[in-house]
């Protein structure tokens, strides 16, 4: 097996995407593009951030300077995870949204069984302040890297680098297992959410003031149930055949 292929000639270049959110230091954005082509990935992506050409981006990606060039700039993260199917969030923080995190041995063991059919995103948010809730809610999963308490934030190109490096390490001489199974991507998921928020609305379940509350819940659930294609059409329908019940709906039980 060559150039790092995960299964059927599929290679980790072709399959894994890292996606750098509002990156603010030129030199990290290098640093990533270096660690990138160390580890055998190729493809980069930016929300917004700083800019690409500027000479310490230049300086610190070294031999890497062609993925600066050929990086993709998106306006959202949603449309940077577009066209993915599986999407990690990776963070520092613990906290009520923020519950079930994985390891990055633990991410690279779920991408063993399912990248055969489908491709991946590990994002990184801000140097300062990480990603937000809201844009954690849009990955599939959570991740992070286990650090010392006394320190524990990790430089953008550090953190990158370890995620590449057990990526590199575990896929990347050998066939990847499970099933050739795609899943829904962001492009799916999506749609399916913002449906799903305005039939629970409409119906009194989510609390107007603070709809979010509940939905973040209900993508956990949803990211743990590696909804496929199929599995989206059929929450869609059960929703709009809701939506067409509701037309007789009263107001909330008990109200």
């Amino acid at each position: 097996m060559s150039d790092h292929e995960v299964t059927g000639g599929v290679s980790l270049k072709e399959r894994v995407a890292i996606v750098l959110v509002e990156p603010q230091s030129p030199g990290n954005v290098g640093m990533v593009c270096r660690a990138m082509k160390n580890m055998g990935l190729g493809e980069l992506r930016i929300v917004k951030g700083c800019r690409l050409d500027h000479p310490e981006a230049l300086k610190f990606a070294v031999s890497a300077r062609d993925f600066l060039e050929r990086a993709r700039v998106f306006e959202s993260l949603e449309d940077a995870l577009s066209d993915t199917e599986l999407s990690v969030a990776t963070t520092r923080r613990h906290g009520k949204y923020r519950q079930e995190i994985f390891s990055p041995k633990e991410i690279v063991s779920k991408f063993a069984v399912n990248l055969a059919g489908n491709r991946a995103a590990l994002v990184f948010g801000r140097e300062d302040n990480g990603l937000t809730t809201d844009e954690l809610s849009l990955c599939r999963w959570h991740a992070t890297i286990p650090s010392s308490e006394e320190y524990g934030s990790l430089n953008l190109a550090q953190a990158v680098m370890v995620f590449c490096y057990e990526l590199f390490t575990s896929l990347g001489s050998r066939t990847v297992g499970g099933e050739d199974r795609p899943l829904a991507g962001s492009a799916e998921t999506e749609p399916l959410f913002e449906h799903m928020e305005r039939t629970l609305m409409r119906i009194g379940y989510l609390n107007p003031q603070n709809p979010a509350h509940l939905m973040r819940s209900l993508r956990r659930i949803f990211a743990r149930s590696e909804l496929d294609s199929r599995e989206v059409a059929i929450l869609r329908g059960m929703m709009t055949q809701i939506d067409w019940a509701a037309d007789q709906f009263k107001g909330k039980k008990g109200a």
